[in-house]
């Protein structure tokens, strides 16, 4: 009938045909241009944090490790003073001339000086600079006691000396010995008389005096 009313005149899809391909576009748009940019723009917010993250830990890291430069370098300081405190400011030929001199001005005579041995810390032996007798196998039979001096930075010289002097000059020698930069430890001592009648009470006579002495130098 032709007073029916049709569902789609040519008008009514003259105006739909356009919004039907607007719609269609910005689907497409949607689709192919705002989703991925989206999705990218997460990615790029995530690395973003993962980079802010980074860096605060890294700000963190670089303050830890100025925390620890301070530690290390205030040990370093410690541990120089230490050092400085066992061995003094003498090397060992300063050392031992000046040993010559103390013994010289107390009227000590020397008959001999003989080095034994030089060790470091954490060796696991003497070596053996025994200029009269190189014995490996005693060295390799020596008995190797720990010494809280021997730290790391430090050798410890062994030597044997020989003397000849009155009482009196030895005490005096002994004192001055004490007042050395080094440390010096008299690690055995042996005293005798060097007259027949063994007059040991006699502060004038003389007396035959053999020590081991250890000094301690820096390395």
């Amino acid at each position: 009938m032709n007073g029916k009313r049709k569902l789609l005149s040519p008008e009514k899809a003259a105006s739909f045909i356009p919004v039907f391909i607007s719609s269609f576009i910005s689907i497409l748009v949607i689709i192919f241009f705002v989703i991925p940019q989206y999705s990218k723009s997460n990615r790029v917010s995530i690395e973003l944090d993962g980079l802010i993250k980074k860096k605060n830990e890294l700000d963190d890291l670089k303050s830890q490790y100025k925390i620890i430069n301070k530690k290390v370098d205030k040990l370093n300081k410690e541990k120089l003073m230490i050092i400085e405190l066992i061995t003094g400011t003498s090397q060992l030929d300063t050392l031992l001339s000046k040993l010559g001199e103390v013994g010289q001005n107390n009227n000590i005579k020397f008959t001999s000086i003989i080095p034994k041995n030089i060790s470091e810390a954490g060796e696991d032996k003497i070596k053996n600079i025994d200029l009269k007798k190189k014995n490996r196998k005693a060295i390799n039979q020596l008995n190797i006691k720990s010494d809280p001096l021997l730290v790391e930075g430090i050798k410890k010289y062994e030597f044997n000396f020989s003397f000849e002097t009155e009482f009196t000059n030895l005490l005096a020698f002994l004192r001055e010995l004490e007042f050395q930069d080094n440390v010096i430890l008299i690690d055995d001592i042996n005293i005798k008389s060097k007259s027949n009648n063994n007059e040991t009470d006699n502060l004038k006579a003389i007396l035959e005096v053999d020590m081991k002495i250890v000094f301690y130098g820096r390395i």
